[in-house]
């Protein structure tokens, strides 16, 4: 049997019929940038995540990277982040001019360590970001209590986290903008790159929207420097009938990781993700950790699984980032990086799917 790690091909044959009389539409009316497409897309989003506004961008770089603009966080100011992230979240606040000041991971849930944020802030803090890592969401109420005593922005890294909550507030509305990324492998992904902001702030909004437009509110009049950043009527199709389906594939991926759960879960060695009360993930990833990671990787590639590794390079130990910290420097980022691997996962596995993954998994600790 081949697994694939993911399988972009099932879901879009699930879509067909429903998705290119869409596509279909909108070539049609040659309104490939802007227009009724997008917008309807960006109401409907922004419903789905609880907020009062969404704006669609290029892709989720571009998210926070415009996130941070839009609230008109000032050149050389310093926002928190995690050490354990995508590289794009520190890459976006470098874009935006701002410095990023790392927290290492907090090794029982993955995310950024809270109780080392208060040492991190200085004179020069202006925003903490924490990141839906994995999908799971960041224990944001005490985050956003230290950002009140501190008066500072929260901006969330929701790249991952579509649908994710917290004490049953959505993800992308529980700080002051959340960028989301619609990379087509996400819970909901484009068919290419694809990104928005989501805020409760008509100012940042308005913002947002001439930013992604060159500066301009209106043609050919350009208030400030802006870029071209926008989602553009064919990706907003694809992804307005795909919201329609997330809920849904989003509880059939939470029943995928009790099914691993069940499968998996008496080994001793072997850590899964844990599921916090008041919590629900919706595991874009389901990560393993073990420190018998290379067996695992061989058996998996022997098997025809896929698999990946999320992330084995924190970002301080890039060469474009090097500044940000000497190895050693985040000790619980650079050991969960030797250690976590990422196992399938998507809606449409299946149980015969499943027990096999799981069977080999079995099979290298039974040795």
């Amino acid at each position: 049997m081949q697994v694939p790690f993911l399988d972009l091909r099932t879901q879009f044959q699930s879509l067909r019929e429903e998705l290119l009389p869409e596509m279909t539409a909108v070539m049609e009316k040659a309104a490939f940038i802007g227009g009724p497409a997008l917008r309807d897309f960006e109401a409907a989003f922004a419903a789905f995540c609880g907020a009062e506004h969404a704006v669609g961008v290029a892709s989720g770089t571009d998210a926070l990277q415009l996130a941070l603009r839009a609230a008109q966080v000032e050149p050389g100011a310093e926002v928190i982040t995690a050490a354990n992230t995508f590289v794009a979240t520190v890459e976006a606040i470098a874009l935006a001019g701002c410095k990023p000041v790392l927290v290492d991971m907090d090794p029982e849930t993955y995310h950024l360590d809270i109780g080392k944020i208060e040492d991190a802030i200085s004179p020069r803090t202006r925003v903490i970001m924490p990141v839906h890592l994995y999908g799971d969401p960041v224990d944001m109420d005490p985050i956003l209590e230290i950002a009140r005593r501190h008066e500072l922005l929260v901006i969330e890294d929701a790249a991952q986290a579509h649908g994710a909550t917290c004490r049953g507030r959505s993800c992308g509305a529980l700080g002051d903008l959340a960028g989301f990324s619609f990379y087509p492998g996400k819970n909901l992904g484009a068919y290419g790159d694809g990104g928005a902001v989501t805020t409760g702030s008509a100012e940042y909004a308005t913002r947002l929207r001439q930013l992604g437009d060159h500066g301009s509110a209106k043609k050919y009049h350009h208030d400030f420097l802006g870029t071209n950043s926008r989602l553009d009527a064919l990706q907003a199709v694809v992804l307005a009938t795909k919201l329609r389906h997330l809920p849904e594939w989003n509880v059939s991926r939470r029943a995928v990781a009790r099914a691993y759960e069940e499968r998996l879960g008496d080994i001793e060695d072997l850590r899964l993700p844990r599921i916090r009360e008041d919590f629900e993930p919706v595991f874009h990833l389901y990560v393993i950790r073990s420190k018998r990671v290379q067996e695992i990787d061989a058996a998996l590639q022997a098997a025809g699984i896929g698999f990946g590794y999320h992330y084995p390079v924190p970002v301080h130990l890039q060469p474009a980032f090097r500044e940000l910290g000497e190895p050693g420097r985040f000790p619980e980022a650079e050991r969960g990086a030797k250690e976590i691997l990422s196992l399938p996962m998507f809606a449409e596995m299946s149980e015969d799917q499943i027990d096999y993954v799981a069977g080999i998994l079995r099979a290298v600790f039974e040795r």
